[in-house]
């Protein structure tokens, strides 16, 4: 299998999108966002450059991108600017969110839930609660045993989505779905879990 990088920023240094970098919301997040469901104030954990918090931000929330790549960081930036979306963008660890010291209604993540092992995937899941208001609402696609082959990131299986948020959170819906990707080993689209939570 594929490893992820541990040095997120190398990812886009040669100028070459990663596979996950497509230019675009992802089409989960446009559905969600039609149905008013990014709203109030939205958190888009490891936002990459930026397309689903500035989707987030044109439909009317409040939204920050966190992000520990730097180079991310700022080519979100710059689209916000470029395109005038109010927007901030935050060099972050996902892993520590409440030291943003802000709470939010609304939380997103597009491919960050399953770059985690064990360990750290339960830290992020109690990073995540750290900052999610009472009542709030969680989306969180990440890639599906679905998916066939050992290319990309490690698979996730509905029974450790159910296990990671036993504790203090509603699974509210689990429902197959899929990603857009720059092609890579002859594909353009990767299975996923897209995942309803609540608070």
């Amino acid at each position: 299998m594929t490893t992820v990088p541990q040095d997120w920023d190398s990812a886009y240094a040669d100028g070459t999108p990663p596979p996950w970098d497509i230019g675009r919301p992802q089409p989960a997040f446009v559905r969600l966002a039609e149905r008013g469901l990014l709203s109030g104030r939205v958190l888009d954990v490891g936002c990459g450059t930026g397309e689903n918090t500035l989707l987030a931000a044109g439909s009317g929330a409040e939204a920050v991108g966190i992000d520990v790549a730097t180079t991310a960081i700022q080519r979100a930036r710059r689209k916000a600017s470029e395109r005038g979306v109010a927007a901030t963008f935050t060099v972050a660890d996902a892993l520590a969110l409440s030291e943003l010291g802000q709470v939010f209604d609304c939380l997103i993540d597009s491919g960050l839930f399953h770059v985690f092992d064990d360990d750290a995937r339960a830290r992020y899941v109690t990073s995540l609660g750290s900052v999610l208001r009472p009542g709030g609402m969680g989306y969180l696609m990440c890639f599906s045993d679905r998916e066939p082959g050992d290319w990309g990131p490690r698979r996730v299986r509905q029974d450790e989505i159910n296990a990671a948020f036993a504790d203090g959170w509603e699974i509210v819906d689990i429902a197959a779905d899929a990603f857009d990707i720059n092609p890579i080993m002859g594909a353009s689209t990767a299975q996923a879990w897209l995942v309803t939570l609540r608070r």
